[in-house]
């Protein structure tokens, strides 16, 4: 592929736009379905949790994530207005029974007051976080005491095999990222990796080992 080709896949990776970005987003949700629910399977969220899911693409997860306890409520927030509009459609359901709510923001400050949610998330967004300290911070800041926040990544080993990564991307082992969670106020809960099977951007089949960082207030 040529290097514009790969600068596209990385720019549409980080903020989906048009049809290309569309087809991006059902391959996003597809590849990274087991991430996701690795995610919130370890936030263990209970009856009448609030939760908050930072860059959900088209949200197609959501479902999954609805099953995990009763009465739950759901805040998606995205850079991409494409992605806000597909995740909404998608989930149009939930979000006429006021059970999901999506909004945009500009990736640095979360719309919302001190101590809002019981559990946050967030999955392969990280590489692309332009003040990681600063969006930690806020993170922390709207996250109820004793409440959850997960991060998942894919390993740098992983990610630097692909072409598309060399642009935009921030990558980051474990240690790396352990290193960036120390300079804030959270504390680690546990670190959990699986290596999983994947078919990547460009059409071949690979190991993919990817981590959750399950971090407290």
């Amino acid at each position: 592929m040529k290097q514009e080709e790969l600068q596209a896949i990385a720019s549409q990776l980080k903020h989906p736009t048009g049809e290309k970005g569309i087809e991006m987003a059902n391959m996003m949700n597809e590849t990274n379905i087991n991430m996701t629910k690795h995610s919130i399977q370890n936030l263990n969220i209970s009856k009448e949790n609030k939760i908050l899911e930072l860059g959900h693409g088209n949200a197609g997860h959501l479902e999954f994530l609805m099953e995990q306890a009763e009465n739950l409520k759901y805040y998606g927030l995205e850079m991409s207005e494409l992605m806000f509009q597909e995740a909404r459609q998608i989930n149009r359901n939930f979000v006429s029974q006021k059970q999901a709510f999506f909004s945009l923001y500009d990736g640095n400050k979360i719309p919302f007051e001190d101590e809002s949610f019981d559990k946050i998330f967030t999955v392969n967004t990280i590489y692309f976080w332009q003040k990681p300290e600063e969006l930690l911070s806020e993170i922390y800041r709207v996250l109820n005491p004793n409440g959850n926040f997960c991060v998942t990544f894919a390993q740098e080993d992983f990610m630097k095999q692909l072409p598309f990564t060399q642009f935009e991307f921030e990558l980051y082992n474990t240690e790396k990222a352990q290193k960036l969670i120390e300079k804030t106020a959270f504390k680690i809960v546990y670190i959990e990796s699986q290596t999983e099977q994947v078919k990547s951007k460009t059409g071949e089949f690979a190991d993919r080992v990817f981590t959750t960082i399950v971090l407290e207030k």
